[in-house]
Formats: C-alpha cells, structure tokens, sequence
C-alpha cells in the first residue's frame, strides 16, 4: 500500500512530503494539494504545496552537491543507478498502485510501467559508462595549413541542475527517462511532477534515496504550477530543463532563456493506410495505437486517413474490435478506463459534440459517465471538424477517408504537430518515399506509432517538440563538450622523427 513500509517515512498524516537535501519534509506553507482519483472524482491523497523559498534552498543544495557529484568516478555512478533501478523493481506492486489510484491506469500496464523503469535505469548507466567513458584525439595538420603542433583532447562534462518535468500519463517512466542521463553525467536533478502522478513519483524518488545517493543531488518539489511553475523553469540555478507534456512546453521555450531544452509536446499522430495494407493488421494496430489507457498517450494513432477503396472494410473491421473492448476501472484491467480529470473529459466531450455538429458519422453511441468515456469511432470526417485537427487525449478517434496518398500526406503535414506517424502498405518501396515525406520525427512503417524501446531516438517536429529523447540522445543533452589543447613548440608526428631530431628539439 501506498506511503507504507519502506515508503513510510515520505508520509505525514494524510498529506506525503516533499523531498529535499536527503530528507522528507513537510512545506512551510502549511498547505497541500489534493489529488483526485479519476475513477472515483474523489480525493485519494495529498501532497505538499512548496513555496518559492523552498525551491530556492532546493537549488542551492543542488548546485553545491552536483559539484561533488561530479568527481564521483563514473562506474560509482553507475553502480548507484544499478541499486535504485532495482529497488524500484523490488516495489513495484505500491508505486503501481500510485498509478491505479493517481491516473487510472490499468492494473497490468501501470506494473509494466514500473518495471520498464528499472530497465531504463540500468541500461542509462550501462549506456553512461560508454558514452562518457570516451573522448576525442584530434591534431591539428588534419585541416590545411597546419603542421601537427596541437593535441586537442574533447570529452563530455555535465551541465550542472536539471529540471526535469515528467507528464501525468507516464509520471514514473518519463521521470526516470531524465533522471538517469542526468546523473550518470554528473549532473544534480530537480524533480517537478505533474500532480497527476505526483505520488508515484515521490516513491520512485524514495528508491533512489535507498540506493544511498548523496544529500541533495535529488530533489523533488510538490506543489501548484501557478505558484512554482514559472518559479523552476526561470530559475537562474537551472542549467537544463527536459519536459514532457503539451502547450505549457511552449510557454517554458520562450521563458527559459539560453540554456539546452529538450521538449516532447504532443502530437497529432496520423495513420495512413493505402489499398493494399492487410486490413486485420490495421485494425489490430488502430486499437493498440489509438485506444491503449484510453487514447491518453502522445503516440496514440490520432487521426485515420483510410484511401476510400478500402474505408468501409476497414471500419467495419475496427468497428467489430472495439465493441471487445473492456470499459471499466483500473483495478479490474479495463481496456478503457477513465480519463485523468474532468476537465479532460469535458474538453473530449467538446470534441465529439462539434463532430456531431457537422455530420461526422458516429460507429458508436457516444456514452459518458464521469470520467469515463466509452470508445468512440468518428467516420466520415471532415478537415472543418476540429478533431481533425486537436488532440483528444482521450478514446475518441477520427477516420478521414482520402483519395490518393498525396491527400493523406498533405493532412498530415498541415497540423502544427509533428511527433509521430505510421504507414500501412505492403510495398515497402513506397512506404519509404512516404515516411520521407511526412512531416514528423518518427514513422512506424506497418505498426502503431509508439515510443520506445526506451534506448531508441524520440523526437518531434513543429510545435511537438525541441530535440530528441531516447538514452543516448538524453545523455549527450545533458552535457557540453571541453577541449584541452596541448601546444607542441614544434611539429611531431608518431613514427616520423629519429632519434637525433628528438634529441636536437629537448
């Protein structure tokens, strides 16, 4: 259960603190933020409103520890991420419960989840060892003009603090996705998680504070995003800032000033599906991509454009999967369960009703209760009808039937979004010239778009995002590269100069 045994000591009462300097502590503010479970609208915990002041001293601590952090050897380093990756294993079972009660996630997917996380962990510092375990040796008669009278020798150094902002649908795998490049650099981690998914995060914190890293290198600031949000991403003391969610990454962009940003914000992920795709590989994918946690995933299929010789099997297909779909609450491992507030679930609504408006055809009833949504499958759109354009972050799913792949393409490239897409097609010749042209920073060629495995690149174009994610790319974000130059007094090249010449020059 969530804030027992070993998690015992990051709870108060009914409110879990704030972590800081090693310690679990209660806000100054004397406040609390409530966090409502989505499947009962209720509240199911609290955790701590933290004040400007502690974000302050959180910074402070942070900067002074990444300075030792920094010359801990790296296979120390790694060692330590080795230990938390599997303490958070070893506990999967009460931070899946987090993200039943927090998020609604699907009892299954949200021990997947966790476990995913430990093994990202622990291929980040396999992967860290590598990558920084390596420099570069160039001389300078390499570029014209030049005698070999330097050495310059590259390696990676950390940038300092990192702010890492994780979103609510993945709070424990996309904070851990930051917080390993971070620290295998040898950088210090400021950990602002969404308040969907704040507790999950408090106890994977809690894991890495078992592993025994030291005093401040890891922080994790709890409170509302009007009162710190500005606060963190305008820090002076922040050197780096990864987020991932949606329009508040714009925001973030334009405030941060000259430090690196690696944004993930979105995406309008299109399907595209020729005459000759295998329509029972389609379908299966269409309800994976779209329908998986209730079409609240960046990489959800977002969008069909279906060519119209083959719309109606394939609707009839799709039409037939999700009427098995399972609705219900996360405990019992629905397929969909409700989405993360209400407020989602009112904008969604919003969505669907302009479809019905403008004579969108509806394969399903629509059916709401709550937080709920039932799946709904839209045909027969049309580009005025805004869930052509918007992300539902829900289990609503449009279908655009076109007549050509040109069609498909231009639909595609128009949205301000550009994260992923995929392409259904036997003719892998022209599943290559269509990837190429669409406008986004991942195609799945014959599958759902997804992200992950966690080590392979992740990106988005447009308003989807600044640079890219995945292990490696996280790695080299999160440092800078130092050259030391060694001045030769005269040129020297291996096993061009005799003894004598050696002997004249010293």
């Amino acid at each position: 259960m969530a804030g027992t045994g070993v998690f015992s000591e990051i709870l108060d009462g009914d409110a879990f603190k704030y972590y800081s300097n090693g310690e679990w502590k209660k806000s100054s503010s004397g406040k609390t933020v409530a966090i409502v479970n989505p499947t009962t609208r209720k509240t199911q915990y609290k955790v701590q409103a933290c004040t400007q002041e502690e974000v302050n001293k959180v910074m402070e601590l942070a900067k002074s520890a990444q300075k030792t952090w920094a010359k801990t050897p790296l296979w120390k380093r790694a060692e330590l991420l080795h230990k938390a990756a599997a303490i958070l294993k070893e506990h999967k079972a009460p931070i899946a419960e987090c993200l039943i009660k927090e998020i609604a996630k699907p009892a299954k997917d949200s021990v997947t989840e966790v476990v995913r996380s430990g093994d990202l962990i622990s291929y980040t510092a396999e992967e860290g060892v590598r990558i920084l375990g390596e420099g570069k040796f160039l001389v300078s008669d390499s570029f014209p003009g030049n005698e070999r009278t330097k050495y310059c020798l590259t390696s990676k150094i950390p940038l300092g603090v990192v702010l890492a902002i994780p979103p609510f649908n993945y709070p424990v795998n996309l904070a851990v996705s930051k917080i390993g490049p971070a620290l295998i650099a040898g950088n210090s981690l400021v950990l602002k998680p969404p308040t969907q998914g704040a507790v999950s995060c408090l106890h994977m914190v809690h894991c890495f504070h078992l592993a025994g890293f030291p005093k401040g290198l890891i922080s994790c600031v709890t409170g509302k995003g009007s009162e710190i949000g500005d606060f963190l991403t305008m820090h002076p003391g922040v050197n780096c800032i990864s987020f991932t969610g949606g329009d508040t990454g714009i925001s973030i962009s334009k405030k941060a000033g000259m430090i690196p940003l690696q944004m993930e914000l979105g995406g309008k992920d299109a399907c595209i599906v020729l005459e000759d795709a295998d329509l029972d590989l389609v379908a299966a994918n269409i309800i994976k991509g779209g329908f998986s946690y209730s079409g609240q995933r960046c990489t959800a299929i977002k969008v069909v454009l279906v060519m119209e010789s083959v719309a109606d099997a394939l609707v009839e297909k799709v039409k037939a999967r999700v009427a098995k779909l399972r609705i219900g609450p996360p405990e019992d491992d629905c397929d969909i369960t409700p989405v993360v507030t209400e407020s989602s679930a009112n904008f969604i609504e919003g969505l669907v009703m302009d479809a019905k408006d403008k004579g969108a055809t509806f394969c399903q009833q629509y059916k709401r209760e709550g937080n709920l949504i039932w799946p709904l499958l839209l045909d027969n759109v049309r580009p005025d009808m805004r869930i052509a354009w918007e992300e539902p972050f829900g289990p609503i799913l449009p279908v655009i039937r076109i007549n050509s792949v040109e069609e498909g393409i231009h639909h595609c490239n128009a949205s301000n979004f550009g994260l992923q897409g995929c392409v259904f097609t036997k003719d892998i010749n022209k599943a290559v010239l269509i990837s190429d042209a669409m406008e986004t920073g991942t195609v799945q060629i014959n599958s759902a778009p997804a992200r992950g495995p966690d080590h392979f690149p992740f990106q988005g174009l447009k308003d989807s995002g600044i640079g890219s994610q995945g292990i490696t790319n996280s790695i080299d974000m999160m440092t800078k590269v130092k050259t030391t130059v060694i001045n030769l007094p005269s040129p020297s090249y291996s096993m061009g100069s005799s003894g004598s010449s050696i002997r004249s020059r010293i």
